[in-house]
């Protein structure tokens, strides 16, 4: 069989407070005319629904019009919760959606949660943390995510005559490929845990691309949420079962593009310059004129109405990272609050501020 794996579709999210509707109800076009082109069999979705635990009502009206289209087209939907969804939301109306082949596993329930297909199984594993496992297997060893992950997959059985597929949303990585230990406060999970699937559909990181073997994969984010993902190439993975696996990554070409660019103020925003690029695109500009600039973003924004984030790169700035490098051990933090406060604005913080830092790091020490 045929499916699409997608994942960390982050409905409703904001972007540098730019709404991200409008591009995801593009993408999400883009993905319902793959699916027909490509006479898929299933659509799996990796987790991260949404961006939020409570969405917006916006954001659950084109998640019900995602759904919907799918099952216009008669095609099985198979989706689990991710850290950033409510678990006990997604759920609601679960077994109502099955009559209409939509799948959720949004509350984790002990094992994962079993769909079959003629010759394809389908395991969907919901985000966990160690304590949802512990609850349900006492007598395994679980100090970790890893432990907790492994005790699952021990803890259930698969028909090794069919093509199994797990869908989980955890950190996985592969020992000498990843050496973060975490992303999102998610302790890693090494792949090997999953030797016993022959496809592992992963969701959590925004990046597509495989994790120690081909066949554990992550599908990525559909589109750029954030300038740490502007080098990215966004796609769907199409993934076909078999007596091999076959996989195909099938680009996706977003409304906006996320993209930096660096300069001087006075050539970003010359003709020669702008009429060369999409100028709607989502922007972080970095500006390297010396002199100070009198409404620099405005200057810019009449040229590139998207831009998200404006950096300044001179020898003030960098002036200004010398200084947060090398602080003073003697000054409290809101002493060197002030300090770099009045750098920055050239006037002293008011006492609203004052109040606010105060009270920040007055809960930091508590915690």
């Amino acid at each position: 069989m045929k499916f699409l794996h997608l994942s960390d579709l982050h409905i409703g999210k904001r972007v540098n407070e730019f709404p991200m509707l409008t591009d995801q109800k593009y993408i999400f076009n883009q993905i319902f005319d793959i699916a027909q082109k490509e006479n898929i069999d299933a659509v799996v979705v990796a987790g991260d629904v949404y961006d939020k635990g409570i969405p917006t009502i916006e954001a659950v009206e084109l998640f019900d019009g995602f759904l919907n289209k799918f099952r216009m087209l008669d095609i099985p939907v198979l989706l689990i919760s991710g850290n950033h969804d409510s678990s006990e939301r997604l759920d609601f109306g679960g077994k109502i959606f099955e009559q209409s082949k939509i799948y959720i596993a949004g509350v984790f329930d002990g094992l994962p949660k079993k769909v079959e297909f003629s010759d394809t199984d389908f395991y969907l594993l919901p985000f966990v943390k160690p304590q949802n496992v512990k609850r349900f297997y006492p007598d395994c060893e679980i100090e970790n995510y890893e432990q907790a992950v492994k005790c699952v997959i021990d803890k259930t059985e698969i028909n090794a005559e069919k093509c199994n597929v797990l869908v989980a949303h955890q950190l996985v990585t592969a020992f000498g490929e990843n050496d973060e230990l975490s992303v999102g406060g998610v302790e890693n999970i090494d792949f090997s845990v999953f030797d016993k699937f022959d496809y592992v559909a992963l969701g959590h990181l925004h990046e597509a691309k495989r994790v120690g073997r081909e066949t554990v994969r992550y599908g990525g984010s559909p589109l750029k949420y954030s300038t740490s993902e502007v080098s990215q190439k966004k796609c769907v993975t199409l993934v076909e079962t078999g007596k091999e696996i076959k996989i195909e990554k099938i680009p996706l070409v977003p409304l906006h593009d996320m993209r930096e660019i660096k300069g001087p103020l006075n050539r970003l925003i010359s003709p020669g310059v702008y009429m060369e690029q999409e100028r709607e695109d989502y922007l972080h500009v970095t500006l390297t004129d010396e002199e100070r600039i009198f409404d620099a973003i405005g200057q810019l924004r009449r040229v590139y109405p998207n831009i998200m984030r404006l950096d300044f790169e001179n020898r003030r700035t960098a002036e200004n990272s010398d200084f947060l490098q090398i602080q003073d051990n003697e000054k409290t933090p809101l002493e060197m609050f002030k300090e770099f406060y009045r750098m920055q604005n050239n006037e002293d913080a008011d006492e609203a501020k004052i109040e606010i830092i105060s009270a920040i790091l007055d809960k930091e020490e508590e915690n």
